[in-house]
């Protein structure tokens, strides 16, 4: 299984994209072995439309445009659910053992994903309550993919 992560907006140089880079790579290292072919990162413009409605519009076309269609669609949301680690490597090794060609991540722009992309989600993910700038929730959710590796290999790097 492909795991892809779709993200509004680029991350600049410095201590996110660094960051978020090494769990990329750490994942790659151990995903391999799991049978996952890859963690690719695809980063899309943010709208320049003037009003909300438009925005949202613009960059679910942009997103629709890069989700295969047998695809798994998960949706970084703040009205998600709130999974643990243990749960979400149990759905990712799920997906993986059911064959799923590729798991899509998506993180919105600043005004959150289109209603109409919430509800193809497979799956949708919060990171708590709060809401977070989507540099944060990329690299929150990559280590939340590369701890997920780590507990499907038995490896130390998850003591709960």
């Amino acid at each position: 299984m492909r795991l892809v992560v779709v993200s509004i907006g680029r991350l600049k140089q410095g201590p996110e994209r660094e960051l978020a880079e090494r769990y990329r790579e750490r994942f790659d290292d151990i995903g391999r072995k799991l049978g996952f072919r890859g963690l690719e990162i695809r980063e899309i413009p943010e709208s320049r439309a003037r009003d909300t409605t438009t925005r949202i519009a613009e960059e679910a076309a942009a997103i629709s445009t890069v989700v295969p269609e047998k695809s798994v669609l998960v949706a970084l949301d703040e009205r998600g659910d709130n999974l643990d680690s243990a749960s979400f490597a149990r759905q990712l090794g799920r997906w993986r053992d059911e064959a799923v060609a590729q798991a899509i991540f998506v993180i919105g722009g600043a005004d959150g994903l289109s209603p109409d992309l919430r509800r193809k989600a497979k799956l949708a993910i919060a990171f708590g309550s709060a809401t977070w700038p989507h540099q944060m929730v990329r690299v929150m959710l990559l280590e939340q993919i590369y701890r997920a590796a780590t507990i499907l290999a038995a490896h130390p790097y998850h003591r709960a």
